[in-house]
């Protein structure tokens, strides 16, 4: 491939990365870093021989397949993909790669964040504080719960909840179990002395916090609805780092208020950005604007793990994170 490749970046990126782009490809970047439009999305797909998206750049298959495209690689920014059509995208003959492996300790140290916030209900102290409404200390004020010697459930058993359960396991003292597809490497069992459990609702039920670690999509949409609430304990905490759609939100708003679960600790939400007021004013939740991966150093190496992709594509290379 001569000459330098049109590129599309559609949100802004840490400014060592966006130079690095621009030295190397004929690079267009957001200026207003805003979600483009479906039009803006497909006239890419005509001008441009690459795009970096995020997941808030929708790539349904009307997109991905418009007539007169040009796009050869969709090198996204970000390790979740469930926002581009895999399927579209083979059919049109474009590579779609991800940035896998970057994002572990960050994303589990917001997990971790969620678990000791929600378990000591340091959100609702904080609010109180905000709001002047603190009268002083007293022996029974939002009296929360230890994590030590409690069992954490993990759905899902790669890399970010092989983190979690480190951080928990050895920070904590936490008992590990958890549900997957398949059990995990053995070495990996071992070393965080995790029991797997091949019924989701009985490791719920077993469980002080749950922790969700699964892609998003349709195989795991409502993974936790009403049922799976209501296995839960009354004391349990929800902690969801994966996707907002892994959650009935409706369900976990009815739990929450009725006080059949202990608290939930959100970085995720089904309509982000848009998030119901319901589930704003729900007791003893913490709730953040998807901070997962957003450490500096976390959201710089996604990038150049992206820029990579784009390398290997433009040198002849297959991507090394084609999905």
């Amino acid at each position: 491939m001569s000459g330098k490749p049109r590129i599309l970046v559609t949100r802004k990126w840490p400014e060592r990365v966006e130079a690095l782009i621009a030295e190397r490809y004929d690079a267009t970047f957001s200026d207003d870093d805003r979600p483009l439009t479906d039009a803006a999305l497909m006239a890419a797909m005509r001008d441009y021989d690459a795009i970096c998206p995020t997941i808030t750049d929708k790539l349904h298959a009307g997109i991905v397949g418009v007539a007169g495209r040009q796009v050869k690689i969709i090198a996204n920014y970000g390790a979740g993909f469930e926002h581009i059509d895999l399927a579209a995208a083979a059919a049109a003959g474009i590579v779609v790669t991800n940035t896998p492996g970057v994002l572990t300790n960050a994303t589990a140290d917001i997990a971790v964040t969620l678990m000791l916030m929600t378990a000591r209900r340091a959100g609702e102290g904080e609010r109180e504080l905000r709001a002047g409404q603190w009268t002083g200390w007293r022996p029974t004020h939002l009296l929360g719960t230890s994590l030590r010697g409690k069992t954490l459930g993990l759905v899902g058993f790669g890399r970010i909840a092989q983190a979690v359960a480190e951080r928990a396991r050895f920070g904590f003292g936490m008992n590990i179990v958890y549900f997957s597809r398949r059990p995990g490497a053995q070495d990996d069992v071992q070393r965080l002395d995790a029991r797997y459990m091949s019924s989701l609702g009985d490791m719920v039920a077993q469980s002080d916090v749950v922790s969700l670690h699964v892609p998003g999509g349709a195989a795991t949409r409502n993974i936790i609805d009403a049922q799976m609430l209501g296995r839960m304990a009354p004391h349990t905490i929800l902690i969801n780092t994966a996707r907002g759609d892994v959650v009935d939100e409706g369900a976990l708003m009815d739990a929450l208020e009725s006080g059949r679960l202990g608290g939930a600790g959100l970085d995720v939400f089904a309509g982000e950005p848009e998030i119901s007021q319901r589930l704003r004013d729900a007791p003893n939740t913490v709730l953040l604007p998807h901070l997962g991966s957003a450490t500096r150093e976390t959201r710089e190496a996604m990038g150049l793990r992206a820029l990579a992709n784009l390398d290997d594509w433009h040198e002849g290379r297959t991507p090394r994170d084609s999905l």
